[in-house]
């Protein structure tokens, strides 16, 4: 394999650089550079897509509906993209796919411009379902190029704080662009939400564009299904591994129904009345007519973003944390996010104002960071070269599964209640992570 990385002096860096280590290697901040475009357009897009949906439905089990048509397509063809990542250039498969996804993002600003799409009409559900279906089919295919590549071009060394830098523009994204999206769709119409996540796109395209090649592996002529079930062969003898993703697939099953469904705790929920934050009048918005905090603050849309632009703030934080953290008992750090996660998502779950929601939702984004980058590093620095792409597939393939929970969440939050069904899921978290804690101590004792 080809490493990029190796091209930088492996010279144990200072304390204070260490956090920021893997920017040494210009590859590494190109590829950086690209997925913060494809990670700013997919944050607006969480806020932009189930804003529209909830607004054109009103039914908690429609946001299900549009996650689950996004996860069958990933579920299934995160395996072939697994064998792509390890028989082709990953940085070719990651340039078609963020084109394939600024095409999307502008055929659905163009529907929204025509009114295909129509909140007046409540028109366009099934043209965001079918966008919904295309989308999941680039992710599968790409996502496990997206993962696996990183190793090629910083090392192995450098994997764990690559992976948290990785995680920490996601973050960063996540601190920005939902408010962003809100504060567009309150002001200018959610087709400029659309239009910007298409200008972001190619930008990715643009920066990806220029990555140096990276390696590939010959796997032989098995053929796609031959490399499927060698891959999986692999995978069954790799108990730790086997451990790791079975973890991983729980946790994310138990934390994603926060985010599809955020939108409705915004509207429903965390509801903020006419003139409940007056104090905060003196910070003026400018749009194409002078408004303020506490007016915006009244409407869904701005909420919503606000909170997943908070959450960005915990979020960073946790991922800066992780690309600080020396190689040792990253284990029982891991485990921990998840048991902490798990405690803050069912206090976010449980409260009415939104301002304690506010200050909740900074604890529940730093340990998903540190979950979500922890996670991944641990998998990686567990496998070898020639199964990375194939490993990183299922690793991907398990965010498709999680979608499965949303729905079925969705589907209970109509006779139990929303925050009864959302933080009763949430709250199988702490025993997940004590089951691990007590009887797989291969995990808890990871360096």
């Amino acid at each position: 394999m080809s490493n990029i990385g190796s091209t930088v002096t492996d010279r144990k860096p200072s304390w204070a650089g260490r956090t920021f280590e893997s920017f040494r290697v210009p590859s590494y901040r190109l590829y950086w550079g690209g997925m913060m475009g494809q990670m700013g357009a997919m944050n607006m897009q969480m806020v932009a897509r189930s804003w529209l949906v909830y607004e054109l439905t009103d039914q908690y089990v429609m946001l299900g509906l549009v996650m689950l048509a996004n996860a069958v397509p990933m579920l299934f063809l995160s395996l072939f993209g697994g064998v792509m990542a390890d028989r082709i250039q990953k940085k070719t498969v990651l340039v078609y796919g963020q084109a394939a996804f600024a095409l999307v993002s502008l055929a659905t600003a163009v529907a929204i411009v025509m009114g295909a799409i129509s909140l007046e009409r409540q028109t366009g559900v099934a043209f965001l379902m079918a966008a919904s279906v295309v989308q999941g089919v680039v992710q599968g295919l790409m996502m496990p190029s997206r993962q696996a590549i990183i190793p090629e071009l910083v090392g192995s060394r450098r994997l764990m704080n690559a992976v948290a830098l990785n995680a920490a523009g996601m973050n960063i994204n996540r601190l920005l662009a939902p408010g962003v999206a809100g504060l567009l769709i309150a002001i200018l119409g959610i087709q400029m939400v659309y239009f910007a996540m298409t200008v972001l796109y190619v930008v990715g395209v643009v920066l990806v564009a220029l990555l140096p090649a990276t390696g590939t592996i010959s796997l032989g002529a098995r053929g796609a299904w031959g490399d499927l079930l060698e891959g999986l062969q692999y995978l069954r003898g790799n108990t730790l591994v086997m451990a790791l993703l079975l973890l991983t697939l729980f946790s994310v099953m138990f934390s994603m129904p926060i985010m599809a469904l955020m939108p409705a705790f915004a509207k429903d929920v965390q509801v903020v009345v006419a003139g409940e934050y007056s104090w905060l009048a003196g910070i003026p918005v400018i749009g194409r007519s002078l408004t303020n905090v506490p007016d915006l603050l009244t409407e869904s849309s701005f909420r919503l973003g606000l909170l997943m632009s908070i959450s960005g703030i915990g979020s960073l934080i946790g991922s800066l944390f992780v690309a600080s953290m020396s190689n040792r008992n990253r284990g029982i750090v891991f485990l921990w996010s998840i048991l902490l996660l798990g405690v803050t998502l069912v206090f976010y779950t449980a409260t009415k104002s939104f301002g304690m929601a506010l200050i909740v939702i900074v604890g529940v984004g730093i340990m998903q960071a540190a979950r979500m980058a922890l996670s991944n590093t641990l998998v990686q620095d567990n496998i070898d070269n020639e199964h990375r792409g194939r490993v990183m597939s299922f690793f991907m393939m398990e965010f498709g599964l999680s979608n499965f929970a949303v729905f079925g969440v969705s589907i209970l939050a109509g006779p139990l209640g929303l925050q009864l069904a959302v933080g009763g899921v949430a709250l199988l978290m702490i025993p997940l992570a004590g089951f691990f804690f007590l009887f797989v101590p291969s995990v808890r004792r990871l360096q």
